[in-house]
Formats: C-alpha cells, sequence, structure tokens
C-alpha cells in the first residue's frame, strides 16, 4: 500500500559480508555507518541470523549506488539469506589462539570467495 503509507513504500535489506572472525576497525564501521546514514535509514543489525552486517530499509533508487560503493570503494562482499549459500562464519583461529593449528581465517575467506563467486 504505498499511497497509503509512502515513507515505506520501499525498505530493502542489504546484507553484508562480515570479516573471518568479525574483526573490524573503527574506520571501516564508520565508514558502513556513514554511507547506510546517507543512502539508508541508518537502522543496522550488526549481525542478523545469517551472520552478516544487516542494512535495514532503503528505496530501490539506492540499491546500485550502495552496491557500487560497498563491492568497489569498501572492497566489501554482499552477503545474502538464500537456501543457496549462507555467509560462511570461523573462529578467531591465529589471530587471537596460541593453540591454533590452522588458519581458520584464510580457510574461511577462500571458501568464501570460492562458493560465492559459484553463484555469481
Amino acid at each position: 500500500m504505498p499511497e497509503t503509507y509512502p515513507s515505506i513504500a520501499h525498505f530493502h535489506t542489504i546484507r553484508v559480508n562480515q570479516p573471518a572472525s568479525k574483526f573490524y576497525n573503527s574506520d571501516y564501521l564508520r565508514t558502513v555507518c556513514d554511507l547506510w546514514e546517507y543512502r539508508g535509514s541508518g537502522l543496522m543489525n550488526l549481525h542478523g541470523s545469517t551472520g552478516d552486517l544487516v542494512l535495514l530499509g532503503t528505496n530501490t533508487e539506492q540499491l546500485e549506488p550502495i552496491f557500487f560503493e560497498l563491492t568497489h570503494e569498501l572492497q566489501q562482499d554482499i552477503g545474502g539469506s538464500g537456501s543457496n549459500l549462507r555467509t560462511p562464519e570461523c573462529c578467531i583461529g591465529k589471530a587471537r589462539c596460541e593453540w591454533a593449528c590452522y588458519d581458520t581465517q584464510d580457510l574461511c575467506y577462500e571458501l568464501t570467495q570460492y562458493y560465492q563467486d559459484e553463484l555469481h
């Protein structure tokens, strides 16, 4: 009912892949927040049920500019919640665990790239 409720006629949700082990730096988070304040509603879930950073509420005209900024300027991949592939997640591994025997972050990154490329 867009005529009755024009301010919510569009309400797209965008999922952004989380980095391995969910390590963020403050500059990255500020940039995403600024992007979302400018192009979206400003409402975010840091990690939704899909594990992704969830940006809640934007209109259709903003989708392509958001995708471009995320993928080209922030070098960030778009997540998803479909049944084909959920965003992989891993433990902190060698980043903080002195007993880590394997680089789980690297494996998570490689698997994400491999399977997302298959879907694209």
